[in-house]
């Protein structure tokens, strides 16, 4: 009688491993590339977005060296960016086009456009099928790329001003 119940716990216990094991597999399959890349790139649009929300306005024309983009500049340069995914994911026939800094004069311009640019981005990305993300990962990936570059370029603007960027704070 011992013993049956021994089999019979080990046989749940079994069960209940290989159940665990089969699931944590499950979890662990990759997204689709259309929704990994959808999702990258709005990781890290909302990465840059969230740098222009919380870098203060008195230090939006901050540089790193004279000769290089303010924040601002750098921020409506990204947001160039967005806009050619956006219009590209569309179907667009579209050629890089940048947007000029002059017509963002200060961070409410620019948190303002870039809300607004960004929703227009995750339109996109929602109404593009999978097909078309299957056939090519462009204009997504160089996308992820330029705006990835320039995240980290703000993130020197953030160190030398001696604060921590929004996505390196401990969360709460």
């Amino acid at each position: 009688m011992r013993s049956n119940r021994v089999r019979v716990l080990a046989g749940v216990l079994f069960v209940l491993i290989v159940t665990v094991a089969t699931r944590g597999q499950q979890q662990r399959q990759p997204p689709d590339p259309a929704k990994a890349l959808s999702n990258q790139v709005t990781a890290v649009t909302r990465n840059v977005l969230e740098m222009a929300e919380d870098f203060p306005a008195e230090k939006y024309e901050f540089k790193a060296t004279p000769e290089v983009r303010s924040f601002r500049e750098v921020i409506v340069h990204a947001m160039s960016g967005t806009v050619y995914a956006a219009k590209a994911g569309r179907g667009e026939n579209v050629e890089w086009s940048e947007l000029d800094a002059k017509n963002y004069k200060d961070k409410a311009a620019v948190v303002d456009a870039f809300k607004k640019i960004a929703a227009d981005l995750d339109a996109s990305l929602k109404a593009t099928p999978p097909t078309r993300f299957a056939a090519s990962p462009q204009p997504w990936l160089s996308v992820i790329e330029h705006t990835g570059e320039h995240y980290g370029q703000l993130v020197v603007y953030y160190r030398l001003n001696k604060m921590v960027p929004p996505a390196s704070r401990p969360k709460k």
